[in-house]
């Protein structure tokens, strides 16, 4: 069994055109605080990123933001470090992330673009090399990642996902259910292997 901690976030700088992802990434912040965990994520103050530490850090949650020198002024603003009670400021992207990796206990992929598609690729990735055994979760907040699963399900097919049990996230469909889903799997050390893609 795995204890759960912290939770890395991985979302969008940006807004995003639905408003419903920004209520998303508040209220799980939100619900980080109130499980008594650590919100670990990148640092920035706008967009989805901003709105997760936002709720965070409203519910009393312990924060660690890890944003690395050159992403200061484009996703952080006037970022203030009294704002987290930790603030990790690294040289390059590869650091960050590897931070990220080392501080969290579980990781999650809101809405985002091509960089929380490349974070969350990447983790899955370390688990498909049995790197780790952390719990990864896709939410996928009104059929957001569809695509993406769709393609995971087709490079299964064609025969280019091995050890696929390994790197099977879960596909959590609503805000309310990620940290439930994280806890229900961190307690399970099972992972079935009847498909990549575990739906909750």
């Amino acid at each position: 069994m795995q204890t759960i901690r912290s939770i890395c976030i991985y979302c969008g700088s940006s807004p995003g055109k639905n408003g419903i992802h920004m209520e998303t990434g508040y209220a799980l912040g939100r619900a980080i605080a109130e499980a008594d965990l650590r919100l670990v994520y990148g640092g920035g103050t706008r967009g989805v990123m901003g709105a997760v530490a936002e709720g965070s850090m409203q519910a009393g949650g312990k924060v660690t933001g890890i944003i690395p020198q050159f992403l200061l002024s484009k996703e952080a603003g006037d970022i203030d470090p009294e704002m987290f009670d930790e603030l990790v400021i690294t040289e390059n992207m590869h650091e960050r992330k590897h931070t990220m990796f080392e501080k969290s206990d579980a990781f999650v992929a809101l809405p985002g673009g091509i960089g929380t598609l490349e974070e969350i690729v990447e983790i899955m990735t370390w688990a498909q090399l049995g790197r780790h055994r952390k719990p990864m979760v896709f939410a996928n907040i009104e059929g957001f990642w569809d695509p993406m699963l769709t393609l995971m399900s087709h490079m299964k097919d064609e025969g280019f996902l091995h050890s696929a049990d390994k790197a099977r996230p879960l596909v959590v469909d609503t805000g309310e259910a990620i940290i439930p889903a994280i806890i229900d799997a961190a307690g399970s050390q099972s992972v079935g292997d009847e498909d990549i893609i575990g739906r909750m």
